[in-house]
């Protein structure tokens, strides 16, 4: 009986260490879960500026807002009411009620009442304003796009179209899908 005994005990052992073991496992992977569920932000800035200058040390662009949150966990930006200015002359202005901003800052994804206004020149000196929903921007590159219906208005002409590609550098807009529009002379 003896024998039988002393080998049953250490199996008995490792079965009890493999269950703590299992056990203690469970209970660090519940809390490193729970950890990755938090979406809390890192930091938090109110009534920011942030300026781009060229290779050349020209100012090319600035991100003024009311407010920027950055959450660490997904590397996300999330900006309320930004204002995009393009220092190319004419001088286009962006605005919107909040913006996703990349995590590389090559894109800004401007949403709800977006506005594009594109100030004159002395040849047309009536600025031209875009209004949309939704608008991915590139300031970096000064080019644009949304997917989402577009209105163009400059003085009294109006044209719509079902969604759009900018192009700061060129000043062209080219409208795709259904496009509608009055134009009048000036």
């Amino acid at each position: 009986m003896k024998p039988r005994t002393f080998t049953l005990l250490p199996l008995l052992l490792l079965g009890f260490l493999v269950g703590v073991t299992y056990w203690l496992n469970r209970l660090v992977d519940a809390d490193g879960k729970k950890q990755a569920i938090r979406h809390d932000p890192d930091y938090i800035i109110s009534n920011f500026n942030v300026r781009r200058f060229d290779s050349n040390g020209k100012l090319q662009h600035s991100l003024t807002a009311e407010k920027m949150t950055h959450y660490p966990d997904d590397d996300t930006t999330v900006v309320l009411k930004p204002h995009l200015i393009n220092h190319r002359q004419p001088q286009t202005d962006i605005f919107a009620e909040q913006a996703l901003v990349s995590k590389d800052t090559k894109e800004v994804d401007f949403i709800d009442q977006v506005r594009v206004i594109r100030q004159g020149t002395a040849a047309k000196p009536i600025p031209t304003k875009i209004e949309t929903r939704l608008m991915k921007v590139f300031p970096d590159d000064e080019t644009g796009h949304t997917i989402t219906p577009v209105t163009i208005t400059q003085g009294t002409s109006i044209v719509r179209g079902s969604r759009m590609e900018m192009n700061n550098k060129t000043g062209i807009s080219v409208l795709h899908g259904r496009v509608t529009g009055t134009l009048y002379r000036q």
